[in-house]
């Protein structure tokens, strides 16, 4: 079987953890690196492709068969919108637009094209959520009864210099950061379908938020209590835990979820397990079962890259949609909306 050719526009910090998948992988090659930055240039010599500084330029000389990408949030619409007009596939960042307004008008373009859209949400192909949802499906918990999540970290000044986008709306941990701990949440535990928030930027100052607790309504009646912040001294994010990320410290003792139901809880991503062994057993009272669920841990972005290769071939529909996409983040604009109006914001889902 020859192997994918793959293209990446954007050669940030996530655009080159793309770029590496693909280099690693068997079934995908690395055609093109777009990007019209010096720095993509030398990146671009020492992987031996390549170097356009648009998409358009691309398609000129060259059609891949798929195309990551990997660009600024405000560009993503524009940049899809291109890759659908040429007729090449692609794994589209979330979020898969700034607005659900674009999003939507995205949408309706993939869908009257029969795109092929893949939407990076990576944490999707993880091994340890795909253990969590069969835990959980498998009924050890009981029926749901809350999920305490956070995802706490210390994004340094650097990030936001390199990234001047950052900053501005269209930006900011609800949308860079959450949107993915919301796509792992409706896997977990099903639809969200309304949401209160509290947000501050106090500590940087910025045209968007730092810090947000928000609480969160399940359409199966559970509830959930989540801690966003880029500016707290903290390891409680899925980034320092899963321990799929190399180049994050690891703290095997932390976890960012805990998902409760009657019968149970299961701490993710250390994966213990609580539960009574009987009904009549439970009781505050009655010590609970307690033991670790087995997982295998591996790096979802070089899984989501096989996975993409599949969706081009034709052997796999994305497992995370460009419906998807738009679900995720009418979920985050939401959160935004509860936070400035200081009211319960429904999320249309169902």
């Amino acid at each position: 079987m020859s192997r994918s050719r793959i293209a990446v526009a954007g050669a940030g910090y996530i655009g080159l953890a793309h770029i590496d998948a693909i280099e690693r992988s068997p079934t995908c090659a690395l055609s093109a690196i777009v990007d019209p930055s010096p720095g993509a240039q030398t990146r671009a010599e020492m992987s031996g492709v390549p170097r356009y500084p648009s998409l358009d330029a691309l398609f000129s000389a060259d059609k891949p068969d798929g195309v990551v990408l990997a660009t600024p949030n405000q560009l993503h619409v524009a940049h899809a919108l291109t890759c659908i007009a040429a007729n090449v596939p692609m794994l589209l960042e979330k979020p898969i637009a700034p607005t659900v307004a674009e999003a939507e008008a995205l949408v309706r373009a993939a869908d009257a094209a029969q795109a092929k859209v893949l939407i990076g949400h990576h944490r999707a192909h993880s091994p340890i959520m795909a253990k969590a949802k069969a835990v959980i499906d498998a009924g050890q918990l009981g029926r749901l009864v809350a999920v305490l999540g956070s995802a706490a970290f210390f994004k340094p000044d650097q990030y936001f210099v390199d990234g001047p986008w950052r900053r501005e709306p269209g930006a900011g941990p609800i949308l860079i950061n959450m949107i993915h701990d919301v796509h792992s949440l409706r896997m977990l535990c099903g639809e969200i379908i309304a949401v209160q928030a509290l947000a501050s930027n106090a500590l940087r100052g910025f045209a968007v938020e730092d810090t947000v607790s928000i609480s969160l309504r399940f359409a199966n009646g559970a509830l959930g209590s989540f801690l966003l912040s880029d500016t707290a001294a903290c390891a409680r994010s899925w980034e320092q835990t899963s321990q799929e990320n190399k180049v994050y410290p690891t703290y095997e003792d932390e976890d960012c979820y805990v998902i409760i139901g009657t019968n149970g809880s299961l701490s993710v991503p250390t994966m213990r397990l609580k539960t009574y062994p009987r009904p009549e057993d439970r009781s505050w009272w009655k010590p609970f079962e307690v033991g670790t669920v087995g997982v295998v841990r591996d790096d979802p972005i070089t899984r989501q890259i096989e996975h993409f290769g599949e969706v081009i071939r034709g052997q796999a529909q994305p497992l995370v949609s460009a419906r998807d996409g738009l679900a995720n983040l009418r979920i985050t604009e939401a959160i935004a909306e509860a936070a400035r109006s200081g009211t319960t914001v429904a999320t249309g889902s169902h």
